[in-house]
């Protein structure tokens, strides 16, 4: 059952229905916005490092700059597999990304989800080529 309230003294929740002696709490109508401090200066202007939110569909990438990629033969296909095989690469539940950090000296054919500008052009001035595979929507999620 239900608690009655306002409904007479006998009842334990009479008169101010446990609501208290006057006040804006007490009144009709009365709803608080969450994280309203009374006027006080609140806790998320104080902390300004807290402010933003966590955007849940943040893709967590594993990166390798190109430079550390010399150590495959040239001509040969950087798959995600080879990476895992090389230790560039802890697994494959992250997409990987190359980042452009470095100088690549052998042609060969990357194959990876994402590139940035820097990678590409290094890559292709290299003699090889930057091929972007599409993600496992299952992989892109931490």
């Amino acid at each position: 059952n239900s608690k009655r309230i306002g409904r007479g003294l006998g009842s334990g929740h009479g008169r101010t229905a446990g609501k208290g002696t006057k006040g804006q709490k007490a009144r009709a109508g009365y709803k608080m916005r969450p994280g309203f401090e009374g006027g006080q200066n609140p806790v998320t202007k104080r902390l300004p490092e807290q402010r933003g939110f966590t955007n849940i569909f943040r893709i967590e990438y594993a990166t390798i700059n190109v430079d550390r990629l010399n150590r495959f033969e040239a001509e040969s296909e950087v798959t995600p597999q080879h990476l895992v095989e090389e230790g560039l690469v802890k697994s494959l539940k992250q997409p990987i990304k190359i980042l452009g950090d470095g100088e690549l000296q052998k042609p060969l054919t990357i194959r990876a989800n994402k590139f940035t500008q820097p990678a590409r052009k290094k890559i292709e001035a290299a003699g090889g080529k930057a091929e972007e595979i599409s993600s496992d929507s299952r992989a892109k999620r931490h």
